[in-house]
């Protein structure tokens, strides 16, 4: 946000706060909410399109509608026919970006996993990439995952970076009313913010909104979402859902702070923590160290537990 209109944003919502608290809640929350227009892309945003364009060409693409009438774009890459006759009885990954991201993106990642003989259904959130909409929290993020698994699921894994990440988190442990757990294997979280209320306090901060202002917006995430704010923990996710999964940061993330991983790693012997240190937030979903790390992961095999 350019500083003259951020200037204008926390002045506005200063004195929001003083006369008129509750709309100040709902238009706050409604800003959290709001995605960036993918029709002005950065120049930045436009050389990743392009450059990536060959490998969007490769996959099958299917526009699917949620229970909420929006329609997500889920791109499909099948393995390629190879050596191995029976490559695609390795499964299905899901991988899901983060805001202001696409598909495109997670490109290494893609084919790092095809190449290793799953199938990848990469869905583009709502209101990011090919799917519609201008709007993204973390029950719209979820109903879309779950959308994709109906028509895609069970997941081998699924593998979720930043924002992406969290909502990953969220599909898996069932953690907004309505959704069922999603049926995978594994879970995967790259550079992901693993408290909402965190999330949502830098965004108060920022925006200068007030107390009672964060209150109606706590109250906001309880109703669409079914849980009181400071439910939507990291942690507490991975706990309820319990599959095998690894945290992927880099300590030099400017982003997402490293204690962020370290908040998901404590919940219980079955996360592990890998550092990627000197990739930051972007950086890390083409590292070919961090794709090599991700799909060894996703390929051990399940160890049973022993019994007596």
């Amino acid at each position: 946000m350019a500083s003259f209109a951020l200037k204008v944003t926390r002045a506005v919502f200063g004195a929001a706060e003083r006369v008129a608290p509750s709309l100040a809640g709902r238009v706050a929350f409604e800003v959290f909410c709001r995605t960036p227009n993918v029709d002005k892309p950065t120049p930045g945003e436009r050389r990743a399109i392009a450059q990536a364009a060959d490998f969007m060409a490769e996959a099958r693409h299917h526009r699917l509608t949620t229970k909420g009438g929006g329609c997500v774009a889920v791109h499909e890459f099948r393995p390629e026919p190879g050596d191995l006759p029976d490559r695609e009885s390795l499964g299905t990954v899901l991988v899901i970006h983060g805001w202001r991201s696409r598909t495109e993106y997670m490109r290494a990642l893609v084919s790092g996993l095809r190449d290793a003989g799953y199938k990848v259904v990469s869905l583009d959130l709502p209101g990011h990439g090919q799917s519609s909409g201008r709007r993204l929290n973390l029950a719209v993020g979820v109903e879309a995952v779950r959308t994709a698994g109906d028509w895609f699921g069970p997941f081998a894994a699924v593998v979720g970076h930043s924002f992406g990440g969290a909502i990953a988190a969220n599909a898996a442990a069932g953690s907004v009313k309505g959704a069922p757990p999603l049926a995978a294997g594994r879970l995967v979280l790259i550079a992901a913010p693993s408290s909402m209320p965190a999330l949502f306090a830098d965004f108060s901060r920022m925006l200068n909104v007030g107390p009672r202002a964060q209150d109606k917006m706590a109250r906001i995430v309880e109703r669409i979402a079914g849980l009181p704010l400071s439910q939507y923990t990291g942690a507490r996710q991975l706990a309820e859902a319990h599959l095998q999964t690894l945290i992927v940061h880099a300590r030099d993330d400017r982003e997402v702070p490293a204690a962020q991983a370290e908040h998901y790693a404590s919940a219980e012997a079955h996360v592990r923590l890998h550092w990627a240190d000197g990739l930051g937030h972007r950086r890390i979903l083409a590292d070919a160290g961090v794709v090599r790390r991700v799909v060894e992961f996703v390929a051990e095999p399940e160890v049973l537990p022993t019994t007596h």
